[in-house]
């Protein structure tokens, strides 16, 4: 005998868009259901999946599709061009793509991201993280022994980085960490969400002009040779689509995991000890920061290509779905009931969701890892008395449900007396 499953009971939650911590309604809603309705910016229906085992099976099954052609609202145009989240929709790139589509694109951009260029990347990552602390600790000189961390160190590095891997001259850095941050943001008024993508793109076009005309070692260059020796395997929009996600995605994951992981150190100074000690490794505090505090909390979007049945729950075909990987890393049902407890020792926190799952499993993730892994064990090294300038709840939570972190990250480096 078989029984309908029934529907998200309540409500559908509303998503704050000016962000917030997710925590305390990540709990409750799970305490509801691995599964939720939800209603995103503009009263459009969607539904989040929460639960960690329900995610598991969500992000992998072979009838979700990322392609927005599957997207029952914007395909009958009931999605307006300002909508905040347009974006994460309707970009050319391998985050929208799926099949042969998304297995071309990622070949393509998944060359700059293999084991071994990583890894020859980890010198120039030391380096680079050498000359921020400088900068940082002449931060700390002018600030009187407290400088905004986010701001000297955890955004430059991976920007830096990324960009270096992409051709990407520095002039353009902080004109992209803006622009993209105004892209994730989810409190944004129609009009400033489309002239910051338009300003993007147009950004991005200038640097594929740059390399066009002076090719490079870096994976614009590689990307664009691709393009021009067969079409078909790169258009424009996918070129420019393309740097647009990894621009995003390569540094502001990165920079709200070192952010969140400095964070959890300066609360829990045990755990910072059982680090200094050898109990734990700085690789263990990157992944019980990915699994506690994952960089972000709800990725946009994938869409059901028939009506399915997740967690008990049916998600109606054609719905937009967020992945809940704030939820999905303190689901107790997977990782007891201490799961809201910062553990770096804790048994199968490898476990997490936090870089994604299935064919679309975050590329970057080994770099991110890397970068996290030196500038932590680097910046504690240098400052072991490092510790927060404000409280937890003084600190500028980011505008978006999208983005895990704060906006700012004031930290001072002598005891507090």
């Amino acid at each position: 005998m078989t029984t309908t499953p029934a529907p998200a009971p309540g409500a559908p939650h509303r998503l704050d868009p000016t962000g917030g911590c997710p925590h305390a309604a990540n709990a409750k809603l799970l305490a509801e259901g691995a599964v939720a309705a939800v209603t995103l910016p503009g009263d459009v229906a969607g539904m989040a999946v929460l639960g960690h085992d329900a995610l598991r099976e969500f992000l992998a099954h072979p009838d979700v599709a990322k392609n927005a052609a599957h997207f029952t609202a914007l395909q009958e145009g009931r999605i307006p061009d300002g909508w905040p989240l347009r974006t994460f929709a309707t970009v050319q790139g391998m985050t929208t793509a799926d099949d042969d589509d998304h297995k071309r694109l990622r070949g393509l951009a998944g060359k700059g991201f293999t084991p071994r260029r990583v890894e020859a990347l980890r010198p120039r990552v030391e380096a680079l993280t050498a000359e921020l602390l400088d900068d940082l600790a002449a931060a700390f000189e002018a600030g009187d022994g407290v400088a905004d961390l986010r701001r000297h160190f955890a955004l430059p590095l991976p920007m830096g980085v990324i960009c270096e891997l992409l051709g990407v001259d520095p002039e353009h850095h902080e004109k992209l960490h803006h622009l993209s941050n105004q892209v994730v943001s989810t409190d944004i008024a129609p009009a400033d969400a489309m002239a910051a993508n338009k300003e993007l793109v147009a950004t991005l076009a200038g640097v594929v002009a740059a390399r066009t005309a002076q090719p490079g070692e870096d994976l614009t260059s590689t990307l664009i040779a691709a393009r021009e020796a067969d079409g078909d395997r790169l258009s424009q929009l996918e070129l420019i689509g393309t740097l647009l996600l990894m621009i995003v995605a390569g540094h502001e994951t990165t920079l709200n995991l070192i952010t969140n992981a400095v964070r959890a150190l300066c609360a829990h100074r045990d755990q910072l000890e059982l680090v200094r000690s050898g109990a734990a490794s700085w690789a263990d505090v990157v992944e019980e920061t990915l699994r506690w505090d994952a960089p972000v909390s709800f990725f946009p979007f994938r869409y059901p290509k028939r009506d399915l049945e997740i967690g008990g729950t049916v998600i109606p075909q054609g719905t937009p779905v967020l992945a809940g990987y704030s939820a999905a890393g303190r689901d107790t049902a997977a990782h007891g009931e201490d799961a809201d407890v910062f553990d770096v020792t804790r048994p199968g926190r490898a476990r997490h969701l936090s870089l994604g799952h299935g064919a679309h499993f975050c590329l970057g993730a080994p770099l991110a890892r890397m970068e996290a892994t030196v500038a932590l064990e680097r910046l504690f090294t240098r400052f072991p008395d490092l510790d927060l300038a404000v409280t937890e709840a003084e600190l500028p939570r980011h505008a978006s449900f999208v983005g895990n972190s704060v906006h700012k990250l004031p930290v001072r480096i002598r005891p507090r007396a």
